[in-house]
């Protein structure tokens, strides 16, 4: 194969019903249009602010916290889970979880500037959450 046949073989496309696709097979037109639409009215800012944890390790998981966000705010609920996480709260439930109590005051204003505020209910524990795992 000379130097010509060559450079012909990489401008080569394929096919596939119908629609132009490279060597594996992926469209060519999803590939060369990698922007996403931004929906209106979301701030990208406000998934970087992180709090950190005021509660001790080992501290009483005594507080219910349950929330129903639409999958349209997917951000802010996968965003909501991630502090969770960091407070030190346990998952019993996708949007059940329980830790320790009270979370702090500008955590709960931060989640009513964002507007999921309203989609939040907190009961608070007579006795605290015992957590056992499957080895104990």
């Amino acid at each position: 194969m000379n130097e010509s046949e060559g450079d012909n073989f990489a401008k080569k496309f394929y096919y596939y019903k119908g629609v132009k696709v490279n060597s594996f097979g992926i469209p060519l037109f999803l590939i060369k249009n990698k922007t996403r639409i931004k929906k209106k009215d979301r701030k990208r800012d406000f998934y970087y602010n992180t709090f950190s944890s005021p509660f001790e390790k080992d501290s009483p998981k005594n507080l219910i916290l349950m929330y129903d966000i639409p999958n349209e705010r997917k951000k802010e609920r996968d965003w909501l889970r991630r502090n969770l996480k960091k407070f030190g709260y346990i998952m019993i439930q996708k949007s059940v979880w329980v830790g320790p109590s009270p979370l702090p005051k500008d955590f709960l204003t931060y989640i009513k500037e964002i507007k999921i505020g309203n989609n939040l209910k907190t009961f608070k524990l007579e006795k605290s959450y015992n957590f056992k795992t499957k080895n104990q």
